[in-house]
């Protein structure tokens, strides 16, 4: 058999799967972005550190400076996390890889419990952003194919969390969905209501950036580092590995 039916025969035993792959590069520009955003996180953490360690005073709860940079870095995230689903589904359609990912994100989201409830029994960690993400992430993915439904289910979602309030929502075991009268006394807290619907946004953007191939980040790949993008590649690592590294290197310095 000649070299040119053997690549056929390879091809023609290639799975869907590895096909997509072939088509739908990583984009570096997502990844970068994402590390950008991690890397407003660990500065926000680690003044959220020295404020703990009485290093400097910082008012997190109602300082305008910091309720306004935590809603950026969440929503960032958020976003992303719906533009990462499109891109995803794009270059692993099937099923188990995404299960996966939900299954490792969900593992890390308990570690984080737990640990906050060592240092902060009081206001450990119950609904987070890794918490949050996962559930987002399982309720987007039917929309993925309807990036329109999901911009307009976005927009209400965003709008009802962010105006509409009812003291059911107060309960314990119900505050993860938002919209209650009072924020939770926790350390970390990500309700679906509002930030499912940014989660949503950010998958109408993703069929927006898949629909013109590489066209539309093309530039900001051009001129982001590697060291950003592979932040971005490796944010649950670095999320996960950042807080324990600065908290215990102030430990040991304060």
């Amino acid at each position: 058999m000649s070299q040119r039916r053997h690549r056929r025969a390879g091809s023609a035993r290639r799975s869907p799967q590895a096909e997509a792959a072939a088509r739908a590069p990583r984009l570096a520009a997502i990844d970068a972005l994402r590390g950008l955003g991690l890397c407003l996180m660990i500065a926000y953490h680690l003044a959220f550190d020295l404020g703990y360690f009485r290093v400097i005073k910082v008012d997190f709860n109602h300082d305008p400076f910091w309720l306004a940079s935590r809603a950026l870095i969440v929503s960032w995230f958020m976003f992303l996390v719906g533009v990462s689903l499109v891109l995803a589904r794009r270059t692993h359609p099937g099923l188990h890889p995404f299960w996966r990912r939900i299954a490792l994100i969900v593992f890390c989201a308990v570690l984080v419990s737990a640990a906050s409830y060592a240092i902060f029994p009081q206001s450990f960690i119950t609904f987070g952003i890794l918490h949050a993400i996962a559930v987002a992430s399982v309720l987007a993915r039917p929309l993925l194919p309807w990036p329109r439904t999901a911009l307009v289910l976005g927009v209400a979602v965003i709008v009802a969390g962010a105006t509409l309030q009812f003291p059911l929502f107060d309960a314990p075991w119900l505050n993860w969905v938002g919209m209650m009268t009072h924020k939770p006394t926790t350390e970390d807290y990500v309700p679906l209501f509002p930030w499912f619907g940014v989660v949503l946004v950010g998958v109408a953007a993703g069929a927006w950036v898949t629909a013109r191939e590489r066209k539309a980040v093309a530039s900001l790949e051009r001129i982001a580092p590697r060291w950003l993008a592979w932040f971005g590649r490796h944010s649950l690592l670095v999320y996960m590995a950042h807080q324990p590294i600065l908290f215990g290197i102030l430990r040991v310095i304060v």
